[in-house]
């Protein structure tokens, strides 16, 4: 998700992936998700003190009386989630890939906590990356969804600036769906955190999609129910 335009987006990836490319595609992919009480240790590789306190203040929504897991913040690179601001864009690998990522690298990135920054956007950002690191896909992609895509106007708008992303980016990203046995899914939830925008110029048919900043209520149902 982005902070402050609807033509950022972040991008979703396993490992092996170079960290200044572009990745593949919320559900739950099942094979990347962690033990119900695993505890999820996190450090920062780079950033100012203001950065790092808002990712600290709003990331632990989804622990906090939801998803059965603790997030330890330490000092050291010795962790599961290594947290970068320096690298475009913001990103994060999916739910436990992060085991198989060198410790010198990265697992998620906020390209958008820029000086200034509001709370709300902000907190869209973060949850959004950290939705991806307990192993949610992007709702869009998920295959009880129907979008009846108007794919020029989507692959007209990506394959400009800010993004310029490549078609085969553009394909994994917004239009390839997860297959249904990959995944612990509800029906397409509009509300969700992992919710792309939507703008009305990139459907042929159906109602937009906003910029959703908060955890919905299914967001809070399913990953209860994930991580009991």
């Amino acid at each position: 998700m982005c902070p402050n335009d609807t033509k950022q987006w972040c991008f979703a990836w396993y490992a092996n992936e170079a960290l200044d490319g572009k990745e593949k595609r919320a559900g739950l992919i099942k094979d990347k998700k962690w033990a119900p009480g695993d505890t999820i240790t996190i450090s920062f590789l780079d950033g100012t003190d203001e950065q790092k306190n808002l990712v600290k203040k709003f990331a632990p929504e989804w622990v906090t009386n939801l998803a059965n897991l603790r997030f330890s913040w330490q000092a050291g690179p010795n962790t599961h989630i290594r947290i970068s601001f320096k690298y475009k864009g913001s990103w994060s690998v999916i739910g436990t890939t992060c085991k198989t990522v060198p410790q010198n690298q990265p697992t998620m990135n906020f390209g958008w906590l820029t000086p200034g920054v509001s709370d709300d956007e902000a907190r869209r950002v973060i949850l959004h990356e950290f939705g991806h690191a307990l192993g949610l896909i992007h709702e869009h992609q998920n295959p009880m969804n129907q979008i009846d895509w108007n794919k020029p106007a989507v692959i007209a708008d990506l394959s400009g600036p800010p993004n310029n992303w490549d078609q085969a980016t553009i394909q994994h990203n917004m239009f390839d769906a997860y297959a249904i046995s990959d995944l612990n899914a509800t029906p397409v939830d509009r509300q969700s955190i992992m919710m792309y925008p939507l703008p009305a110029s990139w459907l042929k048919s159906g109602s937009p999609v906003g910029l959703n900043a908060t955890l919905s209520t299914t967001d809070k149902s399913f990953v209860r129910a994930q991580y009991p």
